[in-house]
């Protein structure tokens, strides 16, 4: 019930907030270098907004909308001059390609560093993963973005400066075209990562602390087990908990770092479509990203929720308990 009130609660807002911004989207679509100079006449501006129902009063738009949304119909782009749902599931997948690659490295290369950290606590190479992982992860993803296209791609030229993919490419086989893609995206999805490997070195470095200095642990120590496997098999095998739930939540937060970072590198995704839309004032094709990205968020929370259950059963029976 919690999820059903939060969809409708931003669904509303999903519905008003485009309708807030200044303008029309026809003074916008028929403008020159985004000046708000208009060509069409006044009577097929009129037209316009009558075809697509804007000038219909706010409470009628509304519930229109909520029926649309009930049938599936995420409603039609009033620049792209197509579907909705077609425009954001041609890009839906660059998206998720960067968000689910930096949520694995990040997840990966933040347990390790955290493990190491944790084992060597108080010493310099813990020390040391503190300040420049806290460091990192005090930097915006759209600003490590930067620096890294400035360097890497502007710079040295190791890099494409945009895009997701080589346009007008003759491709000799599936492997060369799947190079050329992750040639693009390598830039954008580091920016990811490293903004967001400082929050799961510190928890990964807290969880195995706290675990560390379990009993089973130094019986372990004390039975001469080699250092590799008290880390990585018995003591990360019990610090997992917040970490795979970290893993999930950091799927919807990470939405909304991929909409900047892919402005950054003009990558084809979410994030990009959505300042095109915001720009020429598209307000179904705006709603249709929220609404999307919305749903990613919370469908992400929801499978923590779960995950954590899981794992964790006492968390069901608590609530159980207390909730009757």
């Amino acid at each position: 019930m919690e999820y059903l009130f939060t969809i409708w609660v931003i669904v509303t807002l999903n519905f008003l907030l485009p309708r807030a911004m200044p303008g029309d989207p026809f003074l916008y679509m028929s403008a020159d270098e985004g000046q708000e100079v208009a060509r069409f006449s006044e009577e097929q501006r009129q037209y316009y907004l009558e075809y697509y129902g804007l000038d219909r009063p706010v409470a009628e738009q509304y519930l229109s909308y909520l029926s649309d949304l009930l049938r599936g119909n995420l409603g039609y782009s009033l620049y792209y001059n197509e579907p909705v749902s077609t425009i954001i599931l041609r890009r839906l997948p660059w998206t998720t390609f960067l968000v689910i690659a930096a949520v694995l490295l990040s997840t990966v290369f933040g347990t390790i560093l955290g493990s190491i950290s944790a084992w060597y606590r108080e010493k310099w190479p813990d020390k040391f993963l503190f300040f420049c992982l806290i460091l990192l992860s005090e930097v915006p993803a759209f600003l490590l973005g930067l620096v890294l296209l400035f360097t890497f791609a502007a710079g040295l030229g190791l890099f494409p400066l945009s895009g997701a993919i080589t346009h007008f490419a003759n491709y000799s086989s599936w492997w060369e075209k799947l190079l050329d893609i992750l040639h693009h995206a390598f830039l954008p999805v580091m920016a990811l990562t490293i903004a967001r490997l400082g929050g799961m070195y510190l928890l990964s470095r807290n969880s195995m602390t706290t675990v560390l200095e379990k009993d089973y642990l130094r019986t372990a120590w004390a039975k001469g087990l080699p250092k590799k496997r008290i880390i990585f098999r018995h003591a990360l095998r019990n610090a997992m908990l917040p970490i795979v739930t970290r893993v999930f939540l950091s799927l919807g937060s990470l939405v909304g770092g991929a909409i900047l970072v892919e402005n950054v590198f003009a990558y084809p995704g979410l994030g990009h479509l959505m300042r095109e839309a915001v720009m020429v004032h598209d307000y179904p094709l705006v709603q249709g990203i929220f609404l999307v990205v919305t749903i990613c968020v919370l469908l992400a929370n929801f499978l923590a929720d779960l995950v954590y259950r899981k794992l964790d059963p006492r968390i069901g029976d608590y609530s159980g308990i207390h909730g009757g």
